[in-house]
């Protein structure tokens, strides 16, 4: 019985972090590219809007630090937000966090091969000057600037590969796997809410 109570408290959770619900269910006006988990979220409207903007009151992180960040990279860094915030399906990757503003983080979530590639594809040319977007920065202006020293370079410099992206930028919240979208294997930031959410069976699977 332990082992069907763990994994069910492996299901369908949102973690203990800044914006995040205590528990996952239904968000009619959910915003934008979020809208994909309206039917059960962690997230609210309001966060799911946040998401969106630069430097949105979420985290006071700002995309443009080394000049203004391509639409089409940009979108990638609001899908991963949307997920981040309002997805209940990763319970298994849940793990303790140290940090002032959240008890949990994620790490090592198996991202499907496709959304990994296609990130790095579109923020090829998007500019940056640190490997990871977690640490590090000067904060002294109350958003985040490039620490004394540290050059502006394209992505395509910083992170040489996808999965280098992928698994760097967030300190190892995700994983590149060279699992398909369908897979069953891993966890898509893009997915036909018409068709379900796949990550539901995918987080089955794991825990």
């Amino acid at each position: 019985a332990t082992a069907a109570v763990t994994q069910d408290s492996l299901l369908n959770v949102c973690m203990d972090a800044k914006h995040h619900k205590t528990e996952p269910g239904p968000e009619g006006q959910l915003y934008g590219q979020c809208v994909l988990w309206k039917d059960n979220a962690c997230c609210t409207t309001n966060t799911s809007v946040e998401a969106h903007q630069d430097q949105s009151y979420l985290y006071n992180f700002n995309w443009d630090h080394c000049g203004a960040m391509p639409e089409k990279c940009k979108r990638h860094f609001i899908q991963d937000t949307c997920l981040y915030e309002c997805s209940p399906n990763l319970g298994p990757w849940i793990d303790q966090a140290d940090t002032s503003w959240r008890k949990e983080r994620i790490r090592d979530v198996p991202l499907c091969r496709e959304d990994c590639e296609q990130w790095w594809e579109d923020c090829q040319d998007a500019v940056t000057c640190k490997v990871n977007w977690h640490k590090g920065w000067n904060w002294t202006t109350g958003t985040n600037q490039c620490p004394k020293g540290a050059m502006c370079q394209k992505f395509k410099f910083v992170f040489p590969t996808a999965a280098a992206l992928c698994e760097q930028i967030w300190s190892g919240s995700y994983r590149y796997t060279s699992h398909h979208r369908g897979s069953g294997r891993c966890i898509q930031m893009w997915f036909d809410p018409a068709q379900g959410n796949p990550n539901i069976a995918v987080a089955q699977y794991y825990a």
